[in-house]
């Protein structure tokens, strides 16, 4: 589990695209702490599994090279499509269970891919308009959260296509986000609490409304 807080940008070193899937390999510094070949990490908001590991000797590049198997699946329901060498990603490790629960509960499973529709500048304020896919509408509310390439926001406002986020300027520093630009695909994940509640509804409502009338 993640919790939308992206610990760093780490950067493509390459890209190895077979028809429907690829080998991502990212070099990385402070999430490579602790983590091994097996564990999870969240890039740009997807959960992957760390295939292998690869030092990176001398102080003027600290850190490592993950690689990461991407399948079909992955591909068709997220933006890594997109990436190439010298994209830059954000990055999570997993929640410790004595971590700090900084953001919401973010699995790693994004639920579609939207893309950026407008950028807008007010004072101190990166505002951004995304576009999402319509059957995603029923999770974003307004007030609520979601998930955009990894990073936990805030859903400022909802309309029929688009939604809007409004970003703080150490947001933009610190994650991708910043440097997106209109027509961007970005990766969505909804707030899953929603999508329980909508589970449960369909499945007990219909025999609770039953129950009820009988009971009238």
């Amino acid at each position: 589990m993640f919790t939308g807080i992206v610990e760093e940008i780490g950067t493509v070193v390459a890209v190895k695209s077979g028809a429907r899937s690829a080998i991502i390999e990212i070099e990385a510094s402070k999430t490579v702490q602790g983590t091994d070949v097996g564990d999870s990490l969240a890039v740009n908001g997807c959960c992957l599994t760390v295939v292998s590991k690869e030092e990176i000797d001398g102080d003027a590049h600290p850190g490592a090279i993950l690689r990461f198997d991407v399948v079909p699946e992955t591909m068709m329901r997220t933006n890594l499509g997109d990436l190439h060498s010298g994209s830059p990603v954000n990055l999570e490790r997993p929640l410790a269970a004595e971590g700090r629960f900084g953001g919401h509960i973010v699995q790693g499973h994004v639920d579609g891919v939207g893309h950026v529709r407008e950028i807008k500048m007010s004072e101190n304020a990166r505002i951004m308009e995304i576009a999402f896919p319509p059957t995603l509408r029923r999770y974003i509310v307004e007030k609520g959260s979601i998930c955009v390439d990894g990073v936990s926001l805030t859903v400022a406002s909802v309309e029929a296509e688009t939604f809007i986020v409004w970003l703080i300027p150490h947001t933009c520093e610190v994650t991708t986000l910043g440097r997106r630009l209109p027509g961007d695909r970005v990766n969505l994940e909804c707030d899953l609490i929603g999508k329980y509640v909508e589970r449960l509804l369909v499945e007990v409502l219909p025999d609770y409304v039953k129950s009820f009338g009988k009971g009238c």
